[in-house]
């Protein structure tokens, strides 16, 4: 079983909150995680994937959740929604911590009922599949290295390149990189969508045509990283613009794709607002383009796919780090580009480039050193990541390192007790 780098923070919120959701897309390993809470720290597991469990937590809410003790687990709780109202009428009662810890492979956020339900009173925490840290046992601590005064030194090697295509091309799912399995992929994969489109979308939204939402994923994973155009995206489906917007709300609310917002950094300049489109998991998104590791696509798809690779890093890390950030894109009207800004609280920027090229040039730093200029202070780093073993600085505060540095940089070994 894999150690998850979320646990400690999810053992804090649990300390801190009557109710804690955990929100991921299925099979990233909430379940597992859910079930290792309870051996941790004592409680009882309820999963609503159980028929008979589900049958009763819709037909008596407040009986269903009457006689609890200490901490309960419901798995998939986003089947029963009559749960949350019950469960605020428990928690207003007795708002002591530890009461509940809720599972759910679809985004609470986004479902009006539910979230003001329980508005004020959960803390909300977000499992992705498999970081490679997670994958190798170790805890990742580049987000923190890229905030810190000096880098610190790390393990420089070179980004090897069959190495490197795997990790973007093999994704994090559990499933697939646990010892021993080694399930067919394009079987895993194709039943792992049916399953999501035919079970959690059915459970949030009562539509036809699902068996068409297969081409809008594999439109999608082709358009990695690229700013979304909706109206393009109904144009080449032959679909109306609103099909394409409530699918495209539906595929987001279960976390199998993401929207990274454009940077709206008070500049001076005309910047770009329409967000990026990021797989959350480019496993998935390689299946859906036609590739795996033995079938590698164009070099100009595994560049998308490289990027798209290197956000969910960055996003994974988020997840644990102790202080809050933010990532963006950025994008002038004027054409200068930087592929990915972490921004913490304090409104310090770090620039990063993701280049597959073995040798980075000066060139290829023109647009941070242009975002530099424009922020003044508040521009911390800028930091391309690429294939090549030298870290290499190209300015005040310009530096190149290895892609490996995302999992190698401040890692340290796991702490097993979580």
């Amino acid at each position: 079983m894999f150690i998850r780098n979320l646990t400690p923070r999810l053992l804090r919120a649990i300390e801190d909150s009557p109710v804690v959701f955990l929100n991921g897309a299925r099979q990233v390993g909430k379940s597992t995680l859910a079930q290792s809470i309870v051996r941790k720290k004592g409680g009882r597991y309820l999963t609503l994937d159980d028929l008979d469990v589900l049958s009763a937590a819709n037909s008596d809410p407040k009986g269903f959740l009457s006689g609890l003790q200490g901490l309960t687990v419901i798995d998939e709780v986003q089947k029963a929604p009559a749960l949350f109202p019950a469960i605020k009428v428990l928690v207003d009662k007795d708002r002591r911590p530890a009461r509940f810890l809720l599972t759910g492979s679809a985004n609470v956020l986004t479902l009006p009922k539910i979230s003001e339900s329980l508005a004020g009173r959960m803390q909300l925490v977000n499992l992705h599949t498999l970081s490679q840290g997670e994958i190798g046992g170790m805890t990742e601590g580049f987000v923190k290295a890229a905030f810190a005064d000096e880098i610190p030194e790390g393990r420089d090697t070179p980004a090897e390149t069959t190495t490197l295509n795997r990790r973007v091309l093999n994704g994090g799912y559990p499933e697939l990189l646990g010892p021993g399995r080694t399930p067919r992929r394009p079987a895993w994969f194709s039943s792992y969508i049916t399953t999501i489109l035919q079970r959690d979308v059915r459970d949030i939204a009562d539509i036809a045509g699902l068996s068409e939402m297969p081409r809008l994923l594999a439109l999608l994973a082709a358009r990695s990283t690229a700013l979304i155009n909706r109206s393009d995206i109904a144009r080449d489906l032959g679909w109306p613009r609103s099909t394409v917007d409530r699918y495209l709300g539906l595929l987001e609310m279960i976390f199998l794709f993401d929207l990274l917002p454009a940077w709206s950094g008070n500049l001076g300049k005309k910047l770009t607002r329409s967000p990026k489109v990021i797989f959350r998991d480019t496993g998935l998104a390689s299946h859906l383009v036609g590739s795996d590791p033995n079938h590698p696509p164009s070099d100009h798809l595994f560049g998308r796919l490289l990027e798209n690779f290197v956000v969910m890093e960055l996003q994974r890390q988020a997840t644990w780090f102790e202080e809050d950030i933010q990532l963006f894109h950025f994008r002038t009207h004027g054409g200068s580009e930087v592929d990915i800004l972490l921004e913490d609280r304090r409104g310090r920027v770090v620039a990063i480039e993701v280049k597959s090229t073995s040798s980075p040039t000066a060139t290829m730093f023109r647009h941070m050193k242009r975002l530099a200029e424009d922020l003044g202070d508040r521009f911390h780093r800028g930091i391309l990541l690429s294939r090549s073993e030298n870290r290499l600085a190209f300015g005040p505060n310009l530096v190149t390192l290895p892609l490996n540095s995302l999992w190698t940089l401040g890692s340290q070994p796991q702490d097993e007790s979580g």
